[in-house]
């Protein structure tokens, strides 16, 4: 399903723990690596969707997890022509993202990578909040650092990562 502009619908999710560090997977077989995210299907919402996609490639369901957050608007990246499949160049742009803040209210433990039959991540870490992006593809980075700092807000004020301080410190 994409949209006229030529953009995908999809979710992110940022999930956090109680210390406010963020859930970043390993992608499979891949040195990069990213928050859980996926595709809206067609009659799904946004949160519909985040609950499927967190189910899929991080193995949590609604009771291990609680909304903080989510994006006000669409957050869009395009994705480079050479990474477009044939058969989509020139309706294909990219992705519009509503980004949800999550915190595991669930435990460590309960975190599954294999719990779909096509296992997006090999690895899982906590990393701070606001970690240096060198590790996350160059064309999702803009829009990473867009939904950090737009969600930050909804996190524990005591525990908040401090936006000013940290957001020209991220790696470009």
């Amino acid at each position: 399903m994409i949209d006229r502009d030529g953009y995908r619908p999809n979710v992110g999710i940022i999930l956090c723990n109680a210390r406010n560090q963020v859930f970043w997977g390993k992608r499979i077989r891949e040195h990069s690596w990213q928050f859980p995210q996926g595709g809206i299907k067609y009659g799904e919402s946004p949160e519909q969707a985040m609950y499927r996609e967190l189910m899929e490639e991080v193995g949590l369901r609604p009771e291990h997890v609680k909304i903080l957050g989510r994006t006000r608007d669409w957050l869009r990246y395009d994705v480079p022509t050479n990474w477009i499949k044939r058969e989509w160049r020139g309706s294909y742009r990219g992705q519009k993202q509503i980004w949800f803040l999550l915190r595991l209210i669930g435990r460590d433990s309960d975190v599954s990578l294999r719990a779909s039959t096509h296992p997006e991540f090999d690895a899982w870490r906590w990393s701070d909040y606001w970690v240096a992006m060198d590790s996350v593809i160059e064309f999702k980075r803009d829009v990473y650092r867009m939904a950090l700092k737009e969600l930050s807000m909804h996190l524990t004020e005591h525990r908040r990562p401090r936006v000013a301080e940290r957001v020209d410190q991220l790696v470009r």
